[in-house]
Parts: structure tokens; C-alpha cells; sequence
């Protein structure tokens, strides 16, 4: 094996969560936010005009913290990822996170002074030249810092945060750190599969056996363990709530809302169109179906591999998969391509299929490095080839913004989305291509639909759970059995009654509800896809000429409402459906030509 699976974390910090240079770095941390309180408690707007010198310096201080405190998170992260047991990053991960409460309280106090001003005062700092390059996040930050509290309520909110908020979220990675599968295999011998590897094996085996087997398993385990995950789920969205109530945000999606730089309108137009063109979908569900031999599929059966005559499932080691990305990277950007073959030369990336590892996958930036890591469990399919290109595509996209100012790299969910899904299109399409006959070529635009099946079906479903959820959790704690209703009751809607049972404890399984930083981690996934759909369009049109247009609407992500960022790089009008419509029109293509070849297989 060329290529390790194993990531580098020696490089950053040595000897893991006991590395004395981390505790190092910690110590730094504390002096620069003693250094940061002093300055921001002094800091006098009115003194500090016309030249805001003092400002100018406080927001450079506030840079090299912001750097410090994702440098130390992504990499405690990354040691809790790969080894759930490892207690002591969990001793240091809740030091970074009152580390950072401390942070977020300063930024709150600076916030207030600068909301303060007299607007006249603030047109005038933000015309000058250390402040004209980040206008929009300090006119955004102005605008939102208005619906604040006083500086000691809010600096309360952060500190009970952490045992509070923060807490239940860390509590719900606690639990599933605990969870072990039992599967048995055809020899008769029974592994303990962790919930990663279970999930894995689920959603991929072309076996039904031993996908109906896991999928009863999988439902019994997180069924057993419900009561502890609707207490958590429970104490997020009631904190959540209480937070925004105390700002007076009536609308809990608000602040989902504001976070993603995005209208309302704009969401309700997507889901709209989303919802009208559902049909070529559920015919694709219905035909798999009948080509697995079911009358309707099961909620395991949506992701298992279409087999048909004598094709065989297509398999990429990781070392033929990581250069299987490097190459068609290539074919649109050889920077692209040389980004992702430094990513796999320099162990970036842990991908290992072991135990001991939380479920599921991201990509984690490192500031202060210039680096990325990436963490998944690999298995050798082809959906496991586009989830690897999703995750550099990621990386990519921090690392051609690395020059900005870290005000300017602060990009929101549903645009961090769209240069994954744009990589991730890159390496599926080049698998169907690729196709050595029919019969492959029926199995790669299965895996290549499953994509688009997740962000107009599951997405869909996940956000229509979690609107029901925290409307009835503003009257109070919803049970785990209306939980579970209320799972089911989406994704009956969004998959239109086409499957012939569900996974009613997904709210349990799935890690995104549970996260607190970010609410309704949902909608932007489906906004990131379509979005990207419209860049992967204009990209076939264009070719290796659009390589640097692409890369300047990555490094604007940070700069403008998502509104702003369509109109200026696609000329495309987000709050219209024909924008929406034309990116899903791009995966009926695939539908469409699915059912033309497999039609001879309906008997």
C-alpha cells in the first residue's frame, strides 16, 4: 500500500491528548485571551476614531485566537474520532470549550461597543482600508450583535453552555461510543461491529440477508437506548430554545436561517421545487425494488447495490480510489488534483475499518498548519470513493481561501457544501463513465442516484422530523415514542409511502441532530447539492477555463448572502424556481437512463 489510512496527527501536536506541546499551546491560548480582555475592556470607540488603530490591532489579536482555538479543536477532535475510549481528550476538549466560551464572551463585549456607535462613526471605520477588506462580516456581525443581551447575561449563556449545551451534545458522542452491533456472519460466527461499521455494512452488503439482519439489529440496539437519546435531544432543543427566547427570536429557524446567509424565501422555494419534482424519483425506488425482487423496498434496501447477470460489485482498494480521484480531479483542475495528491501523500486522512471509531465522516480544518484532516471508515465501493472526493472537496475549499483574512473564511454550511458535492459529482460521474459494460454501468448510476435520493428524500425527510419536532418541543418535552412517530410521519412524506417499512429511531442514529453549534444541520446539505449541480453544469460547458472562476466563487463564499454569491457568479436568482428546477433536471437525466437499461431486467 502506497498510501497510509492511518492520518498524521504527530505533525501537529505529539503524543496525542498527553502531548506536552498541546498543553503548551493551551497555556498560549490563555495568555492571549488575557492579552484579548484587556484590550477589548479598554477598547474606547470614540478615543479610538479616526483612525481606529486600537480596533485594527483587537481584531488581529481576535485572528490569532480564532486560529489557536480550531488548530487545538480539530485536532482533540480528531484523537476522540479515531479513539472513542481515549478519556483524556475528552478532559481537554471541555478545557477548549470553556477556553472558548471566554472567546465567544470577549467577541460578545466587542460586539455591543461596535453596535454602540453611531452609524455615521461606523460608515466611516468601515471605509477604511484595514476594515474595507471584511465589510460584510463586520456589517453582519453590527446587524445581528443588535438583538443581544447585556454583556453579563450573555457571558452567562456561554458559561452554562459548556456543562449545559455543549455538554448534551458530547453526551450524545458518550453514548454511541458505547454501542456494539452484534452481527453474525454465514459461518455462524457473531462480531461485535461498532455503530460505524454496522452502518457501513447495513447500507452496502448486496447480500438482503444480511442487510435485513443488521437493519433489525441496528433498529433493537438504538430502540433499547432511546429513552437516554430523547433526553438528550430533549435538553439541546430546550436550551436552543430558551437561548433564542431570551433574544426574543420567535421563529427557530431564524437563526438557521442567518447562519447559512440565506432568505427564507430562498428555502421555501427549493423545497418547493424539491417536493414537485419527487416523482422520477419514487419510479426509481419502484423499479430498484423490482429489481431486487421486492414489491416496495425496505428502509435498508434504498442504498444496497444494484447487481444485475453476471456484474459483480465494483471495488477500489483505497490506493486505486485515492488515484482514481487524483486523476478525474485532473480532468477539471490540476490544482484540484495536486491539492488532493499532497492531501493522500501527507496523511491527511484517516480511513481505516477498525473498531474504536465514531460513525460517519468529515473534514476538519487546521488554520495555524494550513492543513486539513479528513476522518471516515473506508469501505472499497464506489459510493466510498465520491464520500472520500466529498471530503477533499472540503479541503479544497479552505485551502484556496488560506490567504484571506479569517473573518473572510468564516463560510456558512449550505456554500461549505456545494465544493464537496461538486467534487464528489466529479469522481461519480467518472465511475458510470468508466463502465466496462451494460450491467456495470446499471450498478454506478444506481450508486450515483443514491446521492441525489439522500438530498431530495432523506435531507427532506430530517428536515421535516426536526420542524415538527421543535414546534411540539415549545410546549415541552416530546417523548421518545412521539420522537419516533414523528421520524416515521417524514419520511412517509418525503419518500411519498414508496418504501414498505421505515427506520423510525433515524433521530437517534443520526449524529446531525444532536450537534450544538449548529441547528437544522439539514437543509443546507440539499442546498450545497443543488447549487453545486448548477456549478457542475457550467464547468462541463466551460472546461479547463472555468477552473480559476470556480475557484474565485470558493474564495467569496465568506463575503456575501448566498443570495448575492448565485447572482454575482451564476447570474441565477435563488428566490426562483428555475434555478432549482434545472439542477434537479440534471439528476432526472440519470433516472432516466437508469430505467431505459434496466427495463429488459423487469420481468
Amino acid at each position: 500500500m502506497k498510501y497510509s489510512m492511518k492520518w498524521d496527527l504527530e505533525s501537529i501536536f505529539p503524543g496525542g491528548s498527553n502531548s506536552p506541546q498541546l498543553k503548551e499551546k493551551l497555556d498560549a491560548i490563555r495568555g492571549q485571551l488575557d492579552k484579548l480582555t484587556r484590550l477589548v475592556t479598554n477598547w474606547d470607540a470614540e478615543k479610538d476614531s479616526p483612525t481606529f488603530k486600537n480596533l485594527a490591532d483587537i481584531l488581529l489579536v481576535q485572528e490569532e485566537l480564532s486560529k489557536g482555538l480550531s488548530q487545538v479543536f480539530t485536532f482533540i477532535e480528531a484523537i476522540q474520532s479515531a479513539d472513542v475510549s481515549d478519556k483524556q481528550a475528552g478532559t481537554i476538549s471541555g478545557q477548549i470549550f470553556e477556553l472558548n466560551s471566554t472567546f465567544s464572551t470577549l467577541q460578545t463585549i466587542l460586539t455591543k461597543k461596535m453596535v454602540a456607535m453611531p452609524d455615521d462613526k461606523w460608515n466611516e471605520l468601515i471605509e477604511l482600508p484595514a476594515f474595507k477588506a471584511i465589510d460584510f462580516s463586520l456589517n453582519e456581525t453590527r446587524t445581528q450583535g443588535k438583538e443581544l443581551l447585556s454583556e453579563a447575561e450573555e457571558a452567562l449563556i456561554n458559561t452554562l453552555s459548556i456543562d449545559g449545551f455543549q455538554g448534551w451534545s458530547d453526551h450524545y458522542d458518550s453514548l454511541v461510543a458505547t454501542i456494539e452491533i452484534p452481527f453474525e456472519d454465514s459461518e455462524g460466527q457473531v462480531h461485535l461491529l461498532s455503530a460505524g461499521q454496522a452502518y457501513n455494512k447495513m447500507n452496502t452488503d448486496p447480500d438482503n440477508g444480511v442487510r435485513e439482519q443488521l437493519f433489525k439489529k441496528w433498529e433493537e440496539t438504538w430502540k433499547n437506548m432511546a429513552p437516554l437519546f430523547s433526553d438528550t435531544l430533549n435538553h439541546l432543543a430546550g436550551f436552543r430554545l430558551a437561548d433564542y427566547k431570551a433574544h426574543g427570536v420567535k421563529d427557530f429557524l431564524k437563526r438557521p436561517l442567518e447562519y447559512n446567509r440565506m432568505k427564507q424565501e430562498t428555502l421555501d422555494t427549493m423545497w418547493k421545487a424539491v417536493s414537485e419534482q419527487k416523482q422520477p424519483f419514487i419510479d426509481y425506488l419502484n423499479r430498484k425494488a423490482q429489481l431486487l425482487g421486492k414489491d416496495k423496498l425496505s428502509w435498508q434496501d434504498t442504498e444496497a447495490p444494484v447487481i444485475i447477470g453476471d456484474a459483480t460489485a465494483k471495488v477500489y482498494p483505497y490506493d486505486d480510489g485515492a488515484d482514481f480521484i487524483v486523476e478525474n480531479f485532473r480532468k477539471f483542475s490540476g490544482k484540484m488534483a495536486d491539492f488532493a495528491q499532497y492531501a493522500f501523500d501527507h496523511n491527511w486522512i484517516e480511513a481505516e475499518d477498525r473498531s474504536g471509531k465514531r460513525p460517519g465522516g468529515y473534514c476538519s480544518e487546521l488554520p495555524e498548519s494550513k492543513e486539513s484532516r479528513i476522518f471516515m471508515t473506508y469501505a472499497e465501493s464506489p459510493s466510498e470513493v465520491s464520500t472520500l472526493a466529498h471530503e477533499l472537496g472540503h479541503a479544497f475549499h479552505s485551502h484556496v481561501m488560506t490567504d484571506l483574512p479569517t473573518l473572510n473564511q468564516q463560510y456558512a454550511m449550505n456554500v461549505a457544501e456545494t465544493a464537496s458535492t461538486f467534487a464528489e459529482m466529479i469522481v461519480a460521474d467518472a465511475t458510470v463513465k468508466e463502465a466496462a459494460s451494460k450491467e456495470e454501468k446499471i450498478t454506478l448510476l444506481d450508486t450515483k442516484i443514491q446521492n441525489a435520493l439522500a438530498m431530495f428524500l432523506n435531507i427532506h425527510a430530517r428536515f421535516l422530523f426536526e420542524t415538527s419536532f421543535y414546534n411540539e418541543r415549545q410546549s415541552g418535552v416530546v417523548t421518545d415514542e412521539r420522537l419516533s412517530e414523528l421520524m416515521e410521519e417524514a419520511q412517509k412524506e418525503a419518500y411519498q409511502d414508496s418504501l414498505s417499512d421505515y427506520h423510525p429511531h433515524f433521530w437517534a442514529s443520526k449524529l446531525h441532530f444532536f450537534i450544538a453549534d449548529v441547528p437544522f444541520y439539514n437543509f443546507p446539505y440539499t442546498f450545497g447539492y443543488l447549487f453545486s449541480l448548477g456549478i457542475y453544469a457550467r464547468s462541463l460547458e466551460e472546461g479547463a477555463d472555468f477552473e480559476d472562476k470556480y475557484i474565485d466563487l470558493l474564495r467569496d463564499t465568506a463575503s456575501m448572502s448566498t443570495e448575492d454569491l448565485a447572482m454575482k457568479h451564476l447570474a441565477a436568482d435563488l428566490t426562483k424556481s428555475d434555478f432549482w428546477e434545472a439542477g434537479i433536471a440534471i439528476m432526472k437525466t440519470d433516472v432516466s437512463t437508469f430505467m431505459e437499461l434496466t427495463q429488459e431486467y423487469i420481468k
